[in-house]
């Protein structure tokens, strides 16, 4: 026997096997982040998201019947009066309890089945059928109802205190010259938070959107970028830099506060330059509940929002969306074969529990989110007021969402991620500078100091 030759490595077998199936020490299961999860009435992200004008419904679906929803935990109902303003009451009759979801809508509100109290859209009682002093009970009591406002194809309700209600916010990007909004809702089993985060994290486009299942999307998403996380005014953005052959790629996604997602060009290739294009989409991440949320934006058709001319708007609309993978109504073994963002946001459970996540650098846009969204919680809960409110109030809001693919070949000897981050820096001093001015003489200003800075 060689007597020279090394021992056995006991101990480091020892100690890998000591951290080898260790599921039985993970079996009991933290508490969720409720800080940032529970939206219900009194709870500290509830009242922070109430602050907010939220969309609730597609116009579509208010039509001859009131509907019934659930919106951050409380039961409401949604008409729309015989002259076609809209309405949001408390779902449940002031009267005896009765479900206003099986009332009639009638030329000047809703009428109850059961006793025919009829309700105005601000709650007021209108008639109380059948009682001798018809006038008294209309006096006293007024029905729970929420203000709306109705806007390209969906309906938004302010629900925080009537005091404090803002002025509805206006984006640059609803005024794109020859652009098209198509109003589209779809519903997940999940917490709004986990299908919120996802516009903010560019590494998840390159495997579930191109190397796992195949190519979704752009063919280009399968290269790792360069990532980059920046405040804003209205509270963040990611950017994904690329090279595509002489080209360099910035590609950037907005996360306003509280839960509004602005995201870039699904199908782009970066085949040629392109100053500030604006972006496919704009959709807010809605709280049904805890374990549930609804997600209700616009696709955005044009030349500006979709140079290629690949979006389909006839696949646009309820529990519909001309993205792959949005939903789940795709059958089971396919989704496990080419999975999209629905199978991997509702899979991480009702709650995604943030205490069991490894968070890395390429989550720095989701830490950054959480950050912003728990430091506005703590203000309003101690009495102050997000500064975010008074900015969304303020004109034409600007937003910086979209893709600027500019001509920078390779240059021998020189570290091609030095380049790629110092056009990156470039771009964004342009795309961020106030002085550009609002709405569309910003997006002319911007594409014209772009196409200045890096000549086709």
């Amino acid at each position: 026997m060689d007597k020279s030759a090394a021992p056995p490595q006991r101990s480091t077998r020892t100690r890998s096997l000591r951290q080898a199936f260790r599921q039985y020490d993970q079996r009991l299961l933290p508490r969720e982040d409720a800080e940032l999860t529970h939206v219900g009435p009194g709870t500290p992200c509830g009242e922070y998201l109430r602050r907010f004008w939220q969309p609730v419904a597609m116009s579509s679906e208010v039509f001859e019947r009131p509907l019934a929803l659930r919106i951050l935990g409380e039961d409401l109902v949604v008409f729309r009066r015989g002259d076609g303003q809209v309405g949001l009451l408390d779902r449940h009759c002031s009267h005896r309890g009765t479900s206003l979801e099986f009332g009639r809508v009638e030329a000047n509100g809703l009428r109850c089945c059961y006793h025919g109290w009829l309700y105005d859209v601000d709650g007021t009682i209108l008639e109380t059928p059948g009682e001798d002093d018809a006038g008294s009970m209309r006096g006293r009591v007024f029905h729970g109802a929420y203000p709306l406002h109705e806007f390209r194809g969906l309906i938004f309700a302010y629900m925080g205190p009537p005091e404090a209600r803002p002025p509805f916010p206006h984006l640059d990007v609803y005024d794109l010259p020859g652009d098209r909004l198509v109003p589209y809702a779809i519903a997940s089993p999940c917490n709004w938070l986990q299908v919120h985060e996802n516009a903010v994290d560019p590494v998840h486009g390159v495997f579930l959107h191109t190397i796992i299942a195949g190519t979704q999307f752009s063919s280009q998403f399968a290269q790792v970028p360069l990532m980059e996380f920046h405040e804003t005014p209205i509270g963040m953005f990611s950017v994904s830099t690329r090279r595509v052959d002489d080209r360099v790629w910035i590609r950037i996604n907005d996360a306003i506060l509280p839960n509004l997602m602005r995201y870039a060009y699904s199908w782009e290739e970066a085949e040629r330059v392109s100053y500030f294009g604006r972006g496919s989409g704009t959709k807010w991440t809605v709280p049904v509940d805890d374990t549930h949320c609804r997600a209700l934006g616009w696709r955005h058709f044009g030349t500006l929002s979709d140079p290629r001319g690949l979006g389909k708007e006839t696949e646009v609309g309820l529990e519909s969306v001309d993205f792959m993978g949005q939903t789940g109504g795709r059958p089971y073994h396919e989704r496990q074969q080419a999975p999209g963002d629905y199978d991997a946001q509702v899979s991480q459970r009702p709650i995604a529990l943030h205490a069991r996540e490894h968070l890395v650098s390429s989550d720095g846009g989701v830490i950054l989110l959480r950050r912003q969204l728990r430091a506005a919680i703590h203000q309003l809960s101690e009495g102050g007021t997000p500064p975010i409110l008074e900015r969304l109030s303020q004109g034409i809001v600007s937003t910086y969402t979209g893709d600027t693919i500019v001509r920078r070949p390779i240059r021998p000897g020189v570290d091609d991620k030095h380049t790629m981050r110092a056009v990156t820096a470039d771009v964004l001093n342009v795309i961020t500078d106030p002085a550009n001015g609002e709405g569309e003489l910003r997006r002319d200003t911007v594409a014209r100091r772009l196409a200045m800075l890096f000549p086709a």
